[in-house]
């Protein structure tokens, strides 16, 4: 009896140990041979450099062996990381292999993913994911997942092959596109995940407990044997030139030049100075077009590159997408450019304490002024996993200043009921601006997170007062405060042979009242009595839905439709369904049906996928809206769709094209993006805007073509 009431009291802890099988740490091996990155893992070094192979499942069946060999070997020179990956396969042909292009969507392949941790502080990391094809993508990792920013292109390759025993992978990562301390003997974080697809299997070296993604950094391994390595460059300049045409309906062609570029200084090891000059985006998608139903402003992410490197260092959240700072506020003005003329930015990580200062200057442009933009924010991590911070935001023009401070801590940790997962998060901010009204002028949010495989929880409480102005930052609704739950059930029943989880959500609560009047501004309440993912990767649920929202004044929601002040109660119903994108052929269904202030409203969203082969790949989607206003019945319709061919890993095309019947405008974007080396950009685009109010008519035409070269001194 005494040993069985151990075993259940040791369990938890045993469980938890387990999650880091023996050998959790990897080492480097130094070498001087010439490697030629060819995929093969032929060279010498590659026989003799130590290897790991101990990967366990975190998924479908957590803690068991992983059902394919897979080995890891590190080498490396003194300037260069190359990491090598065996993923051998008693089935090749029936590797999923759908991606071949950049910053690929690596959720639908067979793939092989790194994190490296180079300050080994729990928290951050650099997240590298290759497949088959050679296609690649880079993460830069903050807060253990918290940030994800997924933009961010680091100046590395690799090569792959595929064979009868499986795919192989040989990775180069210069030291350059790496921030570490400078010392002799180096000792990282590290982890490695393999995805073999057709079996929905997700294979971890370490951390392969469920409730942990491989962004959970403090549950990595560790790599040793790094000695005397440096990073070679201590400038990189990467000017460009663009030129191109514009033509507008019933003007003639007006051509455009530009010339500018980044310079990019390394101050220390780990901390790095970027200047910028006479800013450029021609290469950047447009912006989704989306028809709004709502009072609130909608999210656009930000998609220029200058922005993305460090983007969620400088972040600081007040609640449900309300942001300090949104770098969209910086050379963007009602959806058109606004020139940026210089700018500069130090950002990196100081020992324990993560900095970023930023200032720009954006150029007259009709109406708007010339306006300096200034940021600055750290962050002092605190234990083995959690951090305090502050920040502060300038907006500076013709003498008018408006600021922003605000202080926020986060308290993370993996131990909670011995081995859950647990966040707490706090902040708070007040603005200033020189000609407005500066009481009332705060804002906070606190919120609790307990997110794991089986319950998952989170509750928050967040406002901003009547005058908080942030110029700088985003803020959906103004003048209130928001409380937030949400409960969540994902068991795994055994019982069920076709289900990995049922899901059950008993509710989703965001209630809303006036800060200044205390009264019920409005209500979100969601149920899921039954949702689902499939072994095979299917997901559906299905919800009910109940709002509650006071108007205190009219508001246009289309042009022909105004909906009166007013108390409104909507209830809805909703069903969603997505096949497994890992299919040559997948897509996604979902309505949502039920009243809407003075009538009814009725939604259809279709998404369909479809891979020809590795270089072609095509998705469609369309939104529509049934509105029944009585006499009223209008339909909206957005539609977007995109074609996507690779010749390479470095050498890709696309045709995005949207339409939607407010607008009356269809939008084709053509984007080809050549590398001819890691780290240089050649971009050819074609934008055409079509008029559709009255047939279809040319409304304006670009055509660029930009090169951005790299050099290191």
């Amino acid at each position: 009896m005494k040993k069985v009431f151990l075993i259940i009291f040791l369990s938890p802890y045993i469980f938890i140990q387990a999650q880091h099988s023996k050998p959790d740490t990897i080492t480097a091996y130094f070498t001087t041979e010439k490697i030629t990155l060819d995929g093969r893992l032929t060279e010498q070094c590659w026989q003799k450099a130590p290897r790991i192979h101990n990967f366990t499942q975190r998924e479908l069946n957590e803690g068991e062996p992983a059902t394919e060999k897979t080995e890891i070997a590190i080498v490396y020179t003194t300037n260069v990381m190359y990491i090598g990956f065996w993923g051998y396969d008693s089935n090749p042909e029936k590797i999923i292999a759908q991606n071949m292009q950049r910053d690929f969507k690596w959720s639908t392949d067979d793939n092989f993913e790194i994190i490296l941790s180079t300050f080994n502080d729990n928290r951050n990391g650099y997240l590298f994911v290759v497949n088959p094809n050679g296609a690649r993508a880079d993460v830069l990792i903050s807060n253990e997942g918290m940030g994800f920013n997924k933009s961010w292109n680091g100046v590395w390759d690799v090569a792959t092959t595929v064979t009868d025993k499986g795919w192989f992978a040989e990775i180069m990562i210069p030291f350059s596109t790496l921030k570490f301390k400078k010392k002799n003997d180096l000792t990282w974080g590290i982890n490695f995940e393999r995805n073999i697809r057709r079996k929905n299997e997700q294979v971890m070296w370490q951390g392969w407990y469920r409730i942990y993604e491989i962004e959970k950094i403090s549950q990595a391994g560790t790599l040793t044997g790094l000695h005397n390595i440096k990073a070679k460059n201590k400038v990189e300049l990467k000017p460009y030139i663009s030129g191109g045409v514009e033509k507008l309906s019933g003007e003639n062609p007006d051509g455009r030049f530009k010339m500018g570029g980044d310079a990019n200084f390394d101050i220390t090891p780990t901390l790095k100075l970027n200047l910028t000059f006479n800013t450029d985006f021609a290469q950047v998608e447009s912006d989704r077009a989306r028809i709004n139903l709502t009072r609130f402003s909608l999210y656009y992410p930000e998609k220029r590159q200058f922005f993305l490197e460090a983007k969620d260092l400088f972040e600081m959240s007040i609640g449900h997408r309300n942001q300090i700072f949104y770098s969209r506020t910086i050379g963007i003005q009602d959806g058109e450019e606004i020139p940026i003329i210089a700018g500069s930015r130090v950002f990196g990580k100081q020992n324990r304490t993560s900095i970023g200062v930023m200032s720009i200057q954006t150029a007259a442009k009709d109406s708007v002024l010339t306006t300096n933009y200034s940021v600055a924010r750290f962050r002092q991590d605190i234990g083995r996993q959690s951090n305090i911070g502050a920040i502060i935001t300038s907006k500076i023009l013709n003498g008018r200043r408006n600021i922003v401070y605000g202080t926020d801590f986060t308290y993370s940790t993996s131990k909670i009921f011995n081995d859950k997962n647990l966040i707490v998060y706090g902040a708070f901010s007040q603005s200033f601006t020189s000609d407005s009204v500066n009481n009332h002028n705060s804002a906070y949010s606190v919120y609790l997170s307990y997110p794991n495989d089986i319950v998952e929880f989170g509750a928050a409480i967040t406002g901003n007062q009547m005058n908080y102005n942030p110029e700088m930052g985003f803020i959906r609704r103004h003048n209130n405060r928001m409380y937030y739950a949400e409960l969540k059930f994902r068991p795994r029943p055994k019982f069920l042979p076709f289900f990995r989880n049922v899901v059950f959500k008993p509710f989703d609560v965001n209630y809303y009242v006036n800060d200044q009047t205390n009264t019920l501004e409005s209500v979100f309440y969601e149920f899921r009595p039954f949702g689902f993912t499939t072994k095979s990767g299917e997901v559906a649920e299905i919800n009910y839905q109940w709002s509650y929202d006071r108007l205190d004044e009219p508001f246009v929601l289309l042009d022909s439709v105004v909906i009166p002040e007013g108390i409104y109660k909507d209830s809805r119903g909703e069903i969603q369904f997505e096949t497994f994108r890992g299919r040559r052929l997948s897509g996604e269904v979902f309505v949502n049906w039920g009243s809407f202030y003075t009538g009814k409203r009725t939604r259809f969203g279709l998404a369909g996928n479809m891979n020809l082969n590795k270089h072609w790949n095509l998705s469609l989607e369309w939104d529509k809206n049934f509105l029944n206003f009585g006499e009223s019945k209008l339909v909206t319709d957005e539609i977007g769709g995109r074609v996507l061919y690779a010749y390479n890993p470095k050498l890709n095309a696309s045709i995005f094209g949207q339409y939607n019947n407010e607008d009356e405008e269809i939008l084709l974007n053509f984007r080809t993006n050549w590398i001819p080396k890691i780290g240089s950009d050649f971009y050819f685009v074609v934008n055409q805007l079509i008029d559709t109010s009255d047939g279809l008519k040319l409304a304006e035409t670009t055509i660029l073509a930009k090169l951005i070269w790299r050099f290191v001194l």
